[in-house]
């Protein structure tokens, strides 16, 4: 206690040191706030312009350098952020459905400091109330926007819960690069509104702060809006691996092998989720998720004569991309990949083809034998037909014909 008590009682004294030394006295003049602070809005969804002119006792002074403290609340980050700067103008993006707060301190160095860093006691600070247009419960809910494979993005959203049913929302979309806002260039339609926005065909810049506004109107009046400020590599989804090769080798060791995705992204920026799913001796499945750098995993087979099955998918990883999305699961691949059959087979698991062979073989034989059965009866028929022979005995008359009448004559 006596320690943390000795800690306090330092950082009390460091702290109204330091606040001593910033208020110093330079010359007989106190050191003074800016003046005429003002927030600026040129129209880009948010990026706006904050200028600020010196106090009036330092217009005219050239022996000190000045300085300008400036802090203003990040409304993305929910948190202040610092920048000193010579200048008397600087911008930042702000989410203009919530307050914007900013402050600015004078700074002073050099011979009329004697060498040391003097910064106000006070600060100048404007705070900008959002415009109250749209009713509460008509902003869109839900965002997400997704870079699918470095090729195209698209942004979704749900409407809100007192969104009329005739409302029409609206997308645009501004970066430093872009001179002016623009409106999405195709819109999803579900259910027969605006559901969404297709940016194919639109290359929007990596690293890159791109600030995206949906609102819109109804019949009541318009709706509330809602600002998204992202940089496209940190919402990037890669494609599905299609293939993936898995071979066995000797001692029950399993070799797994796929290749990435075509797409922009390079192959050092992806990491690897397995998914390892085995029968067990009872049956039973058990997966395990293996996270990997490498296209490649070896592994032991625990159990002989059972399933291994896999599947991968893939997101960039922290070196490339604060945050992604994982792709989609491959088709999972096993070994061994069919049920081995038995040495026997039942009639019923016969090929296909030895039955339309054997069909074939016995139609030909029945048609030989009908054949065959119809030539009999045929021969049959033809011989009860033919007159029965008399044979003429060596006594019985000559019989005469009127040609050998006529020949004897």
């Amino acid at each position: 206690m006596a320690s943390k008590s000795w800690a306090t009682h330092q950082a009390t004294l460091l702290l109204l040191l330091l606040t001593w030394r910033e208020n110093l006295h330079c010359d007989g003049f106190t050191v003074d706030p800016p003046v005429n602070l003002m927030i600026n809005d040129p129209g880009h969804l948010g990026h706006l312009e904050i200028t600020w002119s010196p106090p009036v006792n330092l217009i005219n002074m050239t022996e000190c350098s000045k300085l300008y403290h400036l802090e203003y609340f990040n409304t993305y980050r929910s948190s202040w952020s610092v920048v000193r700067t010579p200048k008397r103008k600087y911008t930042a993006q702000f989410d203009l459905m919530k307050d914007v707060r900013v402050r600015v301190y004078t700074v002073l160095s050099g011979s009329c400091t004697n060498g040391t860093v003097v910064m106000s006691i006070n600060y100048t600070e404007l705070v900008q109330k959002p415009p109250g247009t749209g009713a509460v419960g008509t902003a869109v809910q839900n965002v997400v926007c997704v870079n699918h494979n470095m090729n195209y993005m698209e942004c979704k959203w749900e409407r809100g819960p007192k969104t009329a049913a005739n409302s029409q929302q609206n997308l645009y979309f501004w970066y430093k690069e872009l001179g002016q806002v623009e409106e999405c260039p195709k819109y999803l339609i579900s259910k027969g509104y605006r559901s969404g926005c297709n940016f194919t065909g639109i290359a929007l810049p990596d690293f890159t702060d791109i600030i995206f506004c949906v609102n819109g109107s109804s019949p009541d009046g318009p709706l509330k809006a809602t600002y998204i400020s992202l940089q496209i590599q940190n919402h990037v989804k890669p494609d599905t691996t299609e293939k993936l090769h898995l071979e066995a080798g000797p001692d029950m060791q399993l070799e797994l092998q796929w290749n990435s995705p075509v797409s922009r992204i390079p192959r050092h920026c992806l990491e690897w989720e397995v998914e390892h799913s085995q029968e067990g001796p009872d049956g039973k499945i058990a997966s395990e998720k293996i996270l990997i750098t490498e296209m490649s995993l070896s592994l032991l087979s625990k159990h002989n004569n059972k399933r291994d099955c896999f599947r991968v998918r893939s997101k960039l990883h922290k070196y490339c991309a604060d945050k992604g999305f994982w792709s989609d699961w491959s088709l999972q691949t096993c070994h061994p990949d069919m049920i081995q059959v038995s040495p026997n087979p039942e009639w019923d698991v016969v090929p296909v083809y030895v039955c339309i062979a054997v069909a074939i073989i016995a139609v030909v034989v029945l048609s030989l034998c009908v054949g065959a059965v119809l030539n009999v009866k045929r021969s049959k028929q033809e011989k009860t037909q033919l007159p029965p022979s008399v044979p003429q005995s060596p006594h019985s008359p000559e019989i005469v014909t009127a040609e050998s009448k006529f020949l004897k004559t």
